[in-house]
């Protein structure tokens, strides 16, 4: 799809990336509605197929919290596992890490904020409370799973305001020590800018060798797309998206949702990257979505389609362009 090279895109041209997508989980825990069992099993199979890297299938949690992901257990247990693509699940403690093991994750994501306040609002503990529940589950992962920590509120909290970046690189730390094998810097409520993002992500690579690292952003504000491309830049080359931008935040008050998968590889494959991604495939999934949630998605290339549409010329055209030639001409 790329239209060739571009002066300032030239390392982007071939370069991997990698593309997870969180709409089964993300998204549709922010959703009023219960899709049904048999279309979430429909959904994640359909995306198995599209070529992405990772689906992260459900949570498995509290389900009087999340009734949206009640079914967890049934939905992992029943997809269709595609070779090369990894199967993931959010967990917040040991007794939801013991399900997904059970229901045969590929990889836990687990998560704690970088804000002590927005901590105690989504997984009602203090951060060191988290912590220490989830370096229990690293231990019991053992080699059963991969393990991928989610930080939280990286950039920002929308009750604390700024956070200081050292408690996101002080819990990096602590859980490249117990052994994760990615961690993901969470922009929850949309507050990253992209000079942000280029200078959180220098560096991390050397770091954390040997650690694959993530991008999750929201375009709350309508930087998500933007803060891709400076994470780029800067070598990042995971990015976490949902399909037709579903998602957000219950606790930033207008937060309208993550970067939108279909949006993300249409741009990236534009610039040159190699995603190994279906886009077709994956727009079709998109016009499944509407049906399943009852309103309308946010995703701009399922509507528009790719750039590389042509369409047909205006029904006068040659009638229009002989009349400039031969103004033209005069």
């Amino acid at each position: 799809m790329s239209t060739g090279p571009w002066p300032g895109l030239e390392g982007l041209e071939g370069r991997r990336v990698h593309v997870h997508d969180v709409v089964m989980r993300d998204g549709l825990q922010n959703e009023p509605v219960f899709v049904p069992t048999d279309d979430k099993v429909r959904m994640v199979d359909a995306l198995g197929r599209t070529g992405l890297s990772k689906i992260e299938v459900t949570s498995f949690t509290s389900a009087r919290a999340i009734p949206a992901l009640s079914d967890a257990d049934e939905v992992m247990r029943r997809i269709e596992r595609v070779p090369g693509v990894v199967y993931a699940a959010l967990v917040l403690n040991v007794r939801g890490a013991e399900r997904a093991l059970d229901a045969r994750a590929d990889e836990l994501d687990l998560v704690v904020s970088a804000s002590e306040t927005h901590n105690l609002a989504n997984a009602r503990m203090t951060r060191r409370q988290s912590r220490a529940a989830l370096r229990e589950v690293c231990r019991i992962a053992g080699r059963q799973a991969r393990v991928n920590l989610s930080i939280g509120t990286a950039f920002g909290c929308p009750m604390e305001g700024p956070v200081a970046f050292d408690d996101v690189l002080d819990i990096g730390d602590e859980f490249v020590a117990a052994g994760v094998t990615g961690i993901s810097l969470c922009d929850t409520t949309g507050m990253a800018n992209p000079a942000q993002v280029r200078s959180a992500c220098a560096g991390l690579a050397q770091r954390w060798p040997g650690v694959e690292l993530t991008l999750h952003l929201h375009d709350t504000r309508g930087m998500g797309l933007a803060n891709v491309l400076a994470g780029l830049e800067a070598g990042v080359v995971r990015f976490d998206a949902s399909l037709g931008g579903l998602g957000g935040c219950p606790f930033a008050p207008g937060a309208s949702g993550n970067v939108c998968t279909e949006d993300l590889v249409h741009m990236l494959e534009a610039m040159g990257c190699a995603t190994g991604i279906d886009l077709g495939a994956l727009i079709d999934c998109a016009a499944r979505l509407p049906g399943l949630v009852h309103h309308d998605i946010r995703g701009q290339v399922w509507r528009a389609g790719p750039a590389t549409i042509r369409h047909p010329r205006p029904a006068d055209f040659d009638e229009i362009a002989a009349r400039a030639h031969a103004r033209q001409r005069l």
